[in-house]
């Protein structure tokens, strides 16, 4: 299965890291779709089909947290695999997204740990992915 991801971060610099963490993941990508904030986020989705949305929460215009929210209320995108990808440290803010069923991983991370909560959030089997590519090997921190 092909996994059409939307990463969304206020940061050109960071989409472009995920994207690289992507690849290095060994999970069979679809298309993968960018969003510098919230409402450019629901844009993409009103556009295109996705499996999985990477979130940071940080953002301006709409932050990580409103954009959850607005998720979780439509009928369309409310079983939408959420990772929010962040350096977020608040844990009154943290239990609040955690409400939202989502999983967090906290920058700076490895593909290793990005690839495992993938894999939790999207129920795919780790037979799924790709061993080819060693993801524990090398010092990626993002």
């Amino acid at each position: 299965m092909n996994l059409n991801v939307l990463i969304v971060d206020d940061s050109a610099v960071m989409r472009a890291m995920i994207r690289r963490t992507l690849s290095l993941c060994g999970i069979s990508l679809g298309d993968v779709y960018e969003a510098g904030n919230g409402v450019e986020a629901l844009a993409q989705l009103g556009e295109h089909w996705v499996d999985l949305a990477l979130l940071d929460v940080n953002m301006p215009v709409m932050d990580g947290e409103e954009l959850l929210t607005h998720i979780r209320a439509s009928e369309e995108w409310r079983a939408l695999a959420v990772i929010i990808v962040s350096t977020e440290s608040s844990d009154t803010r943290l239990a609040r997204l955690r409400a939202h069923g989502v999983e967090i991983v906290h920058k700076p991370f490895t593909p290793e740990q990005l690839r495992n909560t993938i894999l939790q959030v999207t129920g795919l089997s780790h037979a799924a992915a790709s061993h080819d590519i060693p993801v524990s090997s090398g010092d990626f921190d993002f």
